[in-house]
C-alpha cells in the first residue's frame, strides 16, 4: 500500500505553545504510514533541533520567510512589491481596527497582510493527499498548494479577536476541514461562522507527560533560588495583550504591598517586552516581578515554581497549563472565556476573575491555604493529563 503524502506548513520553530504542540504532532505521526514534508517559511527558532527524524523538512523558499521580517528587512531583501503589500495592508489593518474601535487589531493587519500579498508568492509544485496548516491564517496552503484534501487549525478564541468576516469566510471556504484545539473554541468559532460546522472537528493539542518530565529534570534555573517562606510563582507565554502580563504586574504589586513573600518569573518574550518592564520600575517591583526572557526548554522553570499562574485576557487552549499540571503544580488561571477547558475549579485549578483584584484573589487563597493547595497537587498528580490518542483523530480526517 502507497503511502499518503502529507503536507504541513507553518511560519516557524520558534518558542511558542502553538510550536510546541506541532513538535508534539509530529513526533506521533507513524511515518511508516505517511511521507510527510514540514515546510516552515523561515528556518528559525529554539525548536528546530526538536523536529523528529520522520518529516522531510523542505529548503526555505526566500520569499515565503518575508511574513517572519520586517517590511525594512523585506525592502533591504528586494521583494519590493511584497513590501509595499505589506505597508498597505499594515495602515489598512490599524486604519479598519480605528474604526472598529478594535483593542488588538494585529489580527486584521496579518488578515490584510495575507490578502494582499499571497497573490505575489509561488506556487508549490509537488502535489499532496493532504495538506494541513498549522497556523493561522491559512491563506498559503488555500491559494499555493496542490492537495486533495486541506485542513487548517485554529488555536485561538474568537470571541476575542476582530477579523474581517470576508476575507476569513473566503479563506475557510477554500478548506475541507477545520481543526479547533478546545470545544469551546470550537464553539466561539461556530458563533462567528456557524455554516461550517459541518466541517469543523475538535483535536486537542497532543502532550507526552514522559516528554515533559524528562525536559523538567535536565536543568536546575539558576535564576531561581529557593528561600523558607518566599513564593515562587510562574508564568509561561508570549508578552502580548492576551496573556494579561500588565495585569500581572499590578497583581503583584498588591501582593507585595500586602505582605506576601514572593518572586514572579515569568518565561517569554514579546512586542510588550518594554512597556511592561516599564510598568515593573513604575511599581516598584523590579526584585518581585522578573522577566527571564526566552527558554528552549521551559520546563525546569515549572518544575521550581511553587504555583503556576495563567493571568490570560484570552487563549484557545493554553498548553503551558496542562504542562504545570503534569508537573503536580497547583495552577492558578483566570476566567477567560476557554478557561473551563483547561481545569476543573477547585479540583486540578483555580479558577479567578481576570485582571488584577482576580488575580490577587486566587493568589491569595491558595499561597493562605495550605490544605487547599495541597489537594490541588494531590489531584493533579494522580490524574493522566496524556492525550497522545488524538493522532487517531487526525488519521481520520487524513483517510477520509
Amino acid at each position: 500500500m502507497m503511502k499518503k503524502k502529507i503536507l504541513i506548513t507553518s511560519f516557524d520553530l520558534a518558542i511558542g505553545g502553538v510550536e510546541r504542540s506541532l513538535i508534539g504532532l509530529l513526533n506521533q505521526i507513524d511515518y511508516n504510514k505517511y511521507d510527510v514534508d514540514l515546510l516552515l517559511f523561515k528556518h528559525e527558532g529554539e525548536f528546530l533541533s526538536f523536529i523528529p527524524d520522520g518529516p522531510i523538512l523542505l529548503p526555505e523558499e526566500p520569499s515565503y520567510t518575508t511574513f517572519r521580517k520586517s517590511i525594512h528587512q523585506i525592502m533591504k531583501d528586494g521583494f519590493y512589491p511584497i513590501a509595499i503589500s505589506r505597508i498597505i495592508a499594515k495602515y489598512t489593518g490599524l486604519f479598519h481596527g480605528k474604526v472598529k474601535k478594535v483593542e488588538e487589531p494585529g489580527y486584521l493587519s496579518i488578515q490584510y497582510g495575507w490578502e494582499f500579498s499571497n497573490r505575489l508568492l509561488p506556487k508549490q509544485n509537488k502535489e499532496y493527499d493532504v495538506a494541513i496548516g498549522f497556523l493561522w491564517p491559512h491563506h498559503f496552503i488555500g491559494d499555493k498548494v496542490q492537495a486533495k484534501k486541506k485542513i487548517g487549525w485554529i488555536h485561538t478564541d474568537y470571541s476575542n479577536i476582530y477579523v474581517n468576516k470576508r476575507i476569513e469566510k473566503k479563506m475557510w471556504r477554500k478548506l475541507d476541514e477545520i481543526v479547533v484545539v478546545s470545544e469551546e473554541c470550537s464553539q466561539t468559532f461556530l458563533n462567528v461562522f456557524p455554516d461550517f460546522k459541518d466541517k469543523t472537528t475538535v483535536i486537542e493539542n497532543i502532550l507526552s507527560p514522559e516528554f515533559i518530565k524528562e525536559q523538567a529534570q535536565l536543568e536546575n534555573p539558576k535564576e531561581i533560588t529557593k528561600v523558607l517562606g518566599k513564593t515562587i510563582l510562574l508564568t509561561v507565554g508570549r508578552l502580548t495583550h492576551a496573556k494579561g502580563l500588565d495585569e500581572a504586574v499590578k497583581a503583584c504589586k498588591k501582593l507585595v504591598d500586602d505582605g506576601f513573600d514572593i518572586e514572579w518569573y515569568v518565561v517569554g518574550y514579546g512586542p510588550l517586552e518594554n512597556e511592561l518592564r516599564t510598568l515593573i520600575k513604575y511599581l516598584g517591583v523590579e526584585k518581585q516581578f522578573i522577566l527571564l526572557g526566552k527558554k528552549t526548554n521551559p520546563y525546569p522553570y515549572i518544575k521550581a515554581c511553587d504555583i503556576y499562574v495563567q493571568p490570560s485576557r484570552y487563549e484557545g487552549k493554553a498548553v503551558t497549563i496542562r504542562e504545570a499540571q503534569v508537573l503536580g503544580k497547583p495552577v492558578v488561571l483566570t476566567n477567560f472565556p476557554t478557561a473551563k477547558s483547561q481545569a476543573v475549579n477547585g479540583f486540578d485549578a483555580l479558577i479567578t476573575e481576570c485582571g488584577r483584584d482576580g488575580i490577587v484573589r486566587g493568589l491569595r487563597e491558595i499561597i493562605k491555604n495550605d490544605a487547599f493547595r495541597k489537594k490541588l497537587v494531590s489531584n493533579v498528580l494522580s490524574k493522566d493529563y496524556g492525550n497522545e490518542n488524538e493522532i487517531n483523530k487526525i488519521y481520520e480526517l487524513m483517510d477520509a
